[in-house]
């Protein structure tokens, strides 16, 4: 595979990284770079692993995952946002509910979310008899790059007062959308 068809394909998977690194990072008021290297570091490392898993499973699961790869990544995303949107509406002192989407749980259930469409690639990768580790490495140095500039995007947002206290509504409403186009991707309507 060459090495435009890599970043192409890299860009492509990344898309739903920085639209979901821009919506959490904007619900978080102030962003450390301990924000951004957490979230880069693990969607990238998601990103870069699950073509890696998928390659190896070859095809002995891919009509498995391919028939509920959609249902499980919306599921993900609308359990994130109906956190969210919680911790909006009844959270009322900041960091009451310690919802800080770049640690613990609720990265790895983004990282997860957002990359099981690699894990696809990765199946399409062993089919095609298609070394994995360059493309792989590939879409998660992008990957990384593109959720630091969500990071930062989202950041820039979530200061102005364009979006204020809606933030996170808006970061919730942006991943159930995300959760909605994955479906209506894959046929569902």
């Amino acid at each position: 595979m060459s090495l435009l068809t890599s970043l192409a394909v890299a860009v492509a998977l990344a898309m739903d990284a920085f639209a979901v690194s821009v919506s959490t990072s904007a619900s978080l008021g102030r962003v450390t770079l301990g924000h951004y290297v957490r979230m880069a570091s693990v969607f990238g490392l998601f990103q870069f692993a699950m073509p890696v898993i998928g390659w190896a499973l070859g095809c002995s699961v891919r009509s498995w995952i391919e028939a509920w790869d959609h249902w499980i990544a919306f599921a993900l995303l609308l359990a994130v946002s109906l956190n969210m949107l919680r911790e909006a509406f009844f959270c009322e002192e900041e960091g009451e509910c310690g919802g800080d989407p770049s640690r613990g749980v609720m990265l790895l259930v983004l990282a997860v979310a957002t990359s099981i469409d690699a894990l696809a690639v990765g199946l399409s990768f062993s089919m095609a008899g298609i070394s994995v580790w360059g493309p792989s490495a590939v879409i998660g140095v992008v990957c990384a790059a593109l959720t630091a500039l969500g990071v930062r995007l989202g950041s820039a947002l979530g200061r102005t007062d364009l979006l204020g206290s809606k933030a996170a509504v808006l970061g919730a409403f942006v991943l159930i959308g995300i959760g909605v186009n994955i479906l209506h991707e894959h046929g569902v309507f």
